[in-house]
């Protein structure tokens, strides 16, 4: 049975999702988890790669599972086995074809600002908390222009695998919620640490310099890169 499972994580004490040697990891856990609750498995695939430190509410990946708990008990025989920090909200099962990267067609992130002056223990990694000055009025501009196919390599690190720069943005809109400013962003895929670079960025530069990033430049040309506690893979849509 291929499974496709939905899952939430607070990725503070997690060094990103994929597995590394000695570390803790988020594909880690779930490996684990499978192991406990499936006699096989194999082929875990995932949406996408979370950084140390960045959340997901909607992460999913998809295996191949033989035996075990059937699809309606998957999801609490999985969280009996995983850590506190990590979950999972659905399990259904799949079409063969179904793969979590492959047939994505589109992820949602949110990057979130804590505007309060002084600094919240309950935000403590789980926003970024920016007491400072900030024009709304400007980043909901620099928001305005991002939709649309783009050339992002000034938004990636420069030592980068990506061969490929353009992506294409559905939609991208600055939220006020409380004391928090939320960025919701969906694109067709993302290159590494690019919305964090693009958070950074609307803050440092005017909404013409980010028009004229989007056109091509380095990486050097942009802003600082936004800390990971803030982000969060929201959804992803097939």
């Amino acid at each position: 049975m291929r499974l496709r499972l939905t899952l939430e994580y607070d990725g503070t004490g997690f060094r990103g999702w994929a597995v590394q040697p000695e570390l803790r990891t988020v594909e880690g856990a779930v490996q684990e988890a499978l192991t406990r609750v499936y006699p096989g498995w194999s082929g875990l695939a995932v949406a996408g790669r979370t950084d140390t430190g960045v959340h997901a509410l909607g992460q999913v990946v998809s295996a191949d599972v033989h035996g075990g708990a059937p699809v309606d008990r998957a999801a609490a025989a999985l969280n009996a086995e995983l850590p506190d920090d990590v979950a999972v909200s659905a399990a259904e099962e799949a079409a063969p074809d179904f793969h979590a990267r492959h047939s994505a067609q589109a992820r949602s992130y949110r990057y979130r600002i804590y505007r309060r002056s002084q600094r919240s223990p309950f935000e403590s990694r789980r926003s970024w908390w920016y007491p400072y000055p900030l024009d709304e009025d400007k980043l909901a501009e620099a928001a305005d222009l991002l939709p649309g196919e783009h050339d992002f390599r000034a938004f990636t690190p420069t030592e980068t695998q990506h061969r490929v720069f353009t992506r294409t943005i559905e939609s991208a809109v600055w939220h006020r919620r409380g004391e928090a400013l939320e960025l919701e962003l969906t694109a067709n895929s993302f290159l590494r640490h690019m919305v964090r670079a693009l958070v950074g960025t609307m803050i440092d530069v005017p909404p013409p310099e980010l028009a004229r990033l989007l056109a091509g430049g380095t990486r050097d040309d942009a802003g600082t890169t936004a800390p990971a506690w803030g982000l969060y893979l929201v959804s992803v849509r097939y």
